[in-house]
């Protein structure tokens, strides 16, 4: 089979990975890739949003099978247009993947099928926003209804916070056009957790569950960035709690959105806070996380394509998917700065001995070397029996990896070591 996955990050680097696994995969095309995810797949100049491009490319080179993975082209229908034109996707049409292109829509979507989630209200006036949140219980979450690279959610806790995170977002118009709506909602408290499910738009197959690190440094402090970890399973997920989310969250959402005639197929992932009340969704993505995804799918022992293609054909009940019973640590390599101002161009190398998987998601290939070209530069995979092996051998392989301005957090995991000893 010849495959076409959409997309140049870790994520993707992760996603090719293990779809070469399957013996009956002949080549991987990475539209557009980076200079790392070209040592696994053919790079190809069309950009992620390029729908017309990707279509084109799809038809002249007879793609048995399309992964279209990033939020962008999902929200704008590259899987409608790829569908279109005879080539089998993975990943869900243009009116699903609005569950994570609008929050608006999301948040609507809950309280019409009573799917638990914060408390709030919905804004297209400043003035009418900024009157509202002059009242609102501190601390107050304020969310950019469209898609915002990850950075569209402030919160505040003060009124002056409250007040600048509303006229930041809909007067000074800081993420555009997603900016024209607004979401204020009720700050949660609890511990975090990322789901990633599978579904065929019946069936739901959550993956693993992992803790994400957001946040740029140590200790949770600094700005929210992409990710800089993540560690898998999430020690705050049990057996117990699983079967509730299921009960009442991803069911649910995933009968809700078919009553909408919006089927979902593909990745949906959840974002869950673990309240005093209960599990309730933070937010909905309508694809694989990262760097969740270079976690997760480092844990699965089934076949990645053949779930892929029961998502797409709607035979997910009859297929297996399996996770092992270990647990992954994966430290992100930053260019300092990031997610500000940063530098890049600088020359990446390994020592040898890396037994940890290594995700490139922001470097280029320049007379032969693999040089930093983005905020996020890379992902060191481990995997083990015990969390707290993962994450030393995790840390053992970073120390192997270098380049110009290289930073890191030291602390990816702890929290998740804490909630072990409790």
């Amino acid at each position: 089979m010849k495959l076409m996955v959409i997309g140049g990050g870790g994520r993707e680097h992760a996603v090719i990975r293990k779809l070469k696994e399957n013996p009956d995969v002949e080549t991987v095309y990475a539209l557009p890739g980076n200079g790392g995810i070209a040592a696994d797949a053919v790079c190809v100049d069309v950009g992620a949003k390029d729908i017309e491009g990707a279509v084109r490319f799809a038809k002249e080179n007879a793609i048995d099978f399309a992964v279209v993975t990033p939020d962008d082209p999902l929200v704008l229908g590259m899987v409608d247009a790829l569908e279109a034109a005879g080539v089998l996707c993975f990943g869900p049409a243009k009116n699903a993947a609005v569950i994570e292109g609008s929050k608006v829509f999301s948040k609507n979507l809950m309280k019409k099928y009573g799917i638990p989630t914060a408390s709030y209200e919905v804004f297209d006036d400043p003035a009418a926003a900024l009157a509202y949140v002059q009242t609102a219980p501190l601390p107050t979450v304020v969310k950019a209804d469209g898609l915002a690279l990850g950075k569209g959610v402030l919160i505040a806790q003060t009124r002056e916070e409250a007040v600048e995170a509303v006229k930041s977002i809909m007067e000074e118009r800081k993420f555009g056009a997603s900016g024209d709506q607004i979401v204020v909602e009720e700050f949660l408290t609890g511990p975090e957790v990322s789901v990633l499910a599978f579904t065929d738009g019946k069936t739901v197959k959550p993956m693993v569950s992992s803790m994400d690190h957001k946040r740029a440094h140590d200790n949770d402090q600094g700005l929210n960035t992409g990710g800089m970890g993540t560690v898998a399973p999430n020690p705050y997920y049990t057996k117990d709690i699983a079967q509730v989310c299921m009960e009442t969250i991803f069911q649910p959402t995933i009968a809700a959105l078919a009553a909408e005639g919006r089927p979902f197929k593909g990745c949906l992932y959840f974002g869950l806070m673990l309240t005093p009340d209960g599990p309730k969704v933070i937010e909905y993505n309508c694809r694989f996380g990262d760097p969740e995804t270079q976690v997760v799918l480092p844990l699965m022992e089934s076949d990645l394509l053949t779930a892929m293609l029961a998502c797409r054909n709607g035979t997910l009940d009859k297929t297996d998917v399996r996770f092992a019973a270990k647990h992954a640590c994966c430290v992100i390599l930053a260019s300092d700065g990031y997610p500000e101002h940063y530098e890049k161009g600088y020359e990446i190398t390994c020592d040898d001995g890396i037994s940890a998987q290594v995700y490139v998601a922001g470097a280029k290939l320049a007379d032969g070397k693999l040089l930093t070209s983005s905020g996020r530069v890379l992902g060191v995979t481990a995997v083990a029996e015990s969390l707290p092996a993962a994450i030393d051998a995790a840390y053992a392989d970073v120390e192997k990896v270098h380049f110009g301005n290289a930073f890191y957090r030291r602390d990816i995991g702890a929290r998740a070591l804490q909630a072990l000893k409790k």
